[in-house]
């Protein structure tokens, strides 16, 4: 009973893993589009963020999607192997 839980758990963990980093990726790519979208409209983008909470935030998610994008390419890199 106790491998059953400790399964359950990691497929937990694993499915949040997964869920936090694509939909890190993807507000990353919602972001380059709506930064690209301006830029052709405007012909620069400016942007300032001065709450330091809201911007570590920034910073962290960004990192986490960095790890999470090198975790899934060398994943899938040594799949295809």
């Amino acid at each position: 009973m106790t491998n059953m839980a400790n399964t359950q758990t990691d497929r937990r963990m694993r499915v949040l893993f997964h869920s936090l980093g694509l939909s890190c990726l993807g507000g990353a790519l919602f972001l380059q589009v709506l930064v690209f979208a301006d830029i052709l409209i405007r012909g620069y983008f400016m942007a300032v963020e001065r709450n330091p909470v809201i911007l570590a935030s920034e910073i962290g998610l960004t990192a986490f999607s960095l790890v999470y994008f090198v975790y899934i390419y060398q994943r899938f890199i040594r799949s295809v192997r």
